[in-house]
């Protein structure tokens, strides 16, 4: 990947989950233990569980709805939060991340998370990796009632933050949000190799990706 044109870049717009936390705690969630505590819940065979499940998590996949845990608490009648502490431990830095964080902070970057995590997912993240005294503003898209899939979670952004939009880098996991912020004008995206450290390489398609987060230091 070429060097990132750093005098071009006011504005640093960074994901959370997948891009500065590994994804694994995530999908270990949602895919093995959430399934689990389900089944227990309804006594019912963890097959039937992920097969009532996965039908609900497509169906939401891309809305707000999915970053809630409130309305999964609601949906599936139990505590999303608690479950979500018993597997905390999981919850870790991706590597040379904060590395990162810290040398575009010192090159007088504006530095901001934008994240489709519900705040009490943000709060139990935070609770375990230090990551508030790198940012301006850690803005969680439930502020504004648009997941980032959405151009009017960008128009929100814009008008809250009053940053340039083709002066900015932002970098996320997720192919589509990424989509969507170069449909609203963000000047340069980049996607991520690997979100989940527990899994292999994806392909970004027509996005560059980063690999190590040394090879972007401004």
């Amino acid at each position: 990947m070429p060097p990132l044109p750093w005098s071009e870049i006011d504005t640093v717009l960074l994901d959370m989950d997948g891009t500065l936390l590994d994804l694994h705690f995530d999908n270990h969630f949602w895919l093995q233990h959430l399934p689990q505590r389900y089944a227990e819940h309804h006594g019912i065979s963890r097959a039937l569980a992920e097969a009532e499940l996965l039908p609900l998590f497509r169906e939401h996949a891309g809305r707000l709805s999915w970053y809630c845990t409130d309305f999964w608490s609601r949906e599936l009648v139990l505590p999303i939060r608690e479950l979500k502490r018993e597997v905390a431990h999981l919850i870790a830095l991706r590597p040379d991340a904060d590395t990162f964080l810290q040398a575009v902070r010192a090159a007088g970057k504006r530095v901001v998370l934008i994240t489709n995590a519900h705040r009490d997912s943000l709060s139990l993240k935070l609770e375990r990796i230090e990551l508030a005294p790198y940012f301006e503003r850690m803005i969680s898209s439930h502020d504004y009632g648009f997941a980032k899939e959405d151009q009017q979670f960008w128009f929100a952004l814009r008008q809250d933050l009053d940053f340039e939009p083709p002066r900015s880098l932002f970098i996320d996991d997720s192919l589509p949000v990424l989509r969507s912020a170069r449909t609203f004008g963000i000047g340069h995206l980049l996607a991520v190799r690997q979100p989940d450290s527990r899994q292999g390489p994806k392909d970004t398609e027509e996005f560059a990706a980063v690999e190590d987060y040394r090879a972007l230091l401004p």
